[in-house]
């Protein structure tokens, strides 16, 4: 059994895409995945699986929450010793430490095309980027809202689709993954 974090993209946003954790969990069970756990309302999963894992694990959550719930959405999964690695590469320590929630970590389907992550930070405004494998910490110190840096844009530049979570909802996946193991 190995340790996952699945991460769903724009589930329950707005009223789009709307699920229960509950269901989630469900689907899980079915599946054969072991000890099922949610974060929140929007798609955070942490569960153990027997034997798929990356492209193949999301490939058969997407294709059975499609065919079980009727919902179509990217899922992305990464296993925990990469999310442990990506919370110790954090090249935004100070942001993280002092405003968390305008910290997002991007998750990527695919790697970017080599430089393509780097050309972002050529946009006007205060936003930084940082690429690091299949992910891209952005800050947002004057906001998310307004900013220009919005996924679909990073979705175009980096030719990959994505979801988002803030610092601090990274944080506690890395918690309640690393959690998983101890029991």
């Amino acid at each position: 059994m190995t340790t996952q974090i699945a991460l769903l993209r724009a589930v329950n946003v707005g009223g789009h895409a709307k699920v229960t954790m509950e269901e989630l969990r469900q689907v899980l069970d079915r599946l054969g995945m072991q000890n099922p756990r949610t974060l929140l309302q929007t798609g955070n999963l942490v569960f153990e699986s027997p034997s798929a894992a990356g492209p193949e694990l999301e490939q058969l959550l997407e294709s059975e929450t499609e065919r079980r719930l009727g919902l179509r959405t990217d899922i992305l999964v990464r296993a925990l010793n990469e999310m442990a690695a990506l919370v110790a590469g954090n090249p935004f320590a100070q942001e993280a430490e002092e405003d968390p929630s305008h910290l997002l970590v991007v998750f990527l389907k695919t790697r970017p095309p080599e430089g393509a992550a780097q050309a972002l930070d050529a946009l006007p405004g205060p936003e930084r980027v940082r690429p690091w494998d299949r992910h891209l910490f952005a800050t947002y110190p004057a906001g998310i809202g307004r900013s220009p840096l919005t996924m679909s844009y990073l979705e175009r530049k980096l030719g990959t689709r994505g979801t988002a979570r803030n610092w601090n909802t990274v944080l506690k996946l890395d918690r309640l993954a690393q959690e998983s193991i101890r029991s």
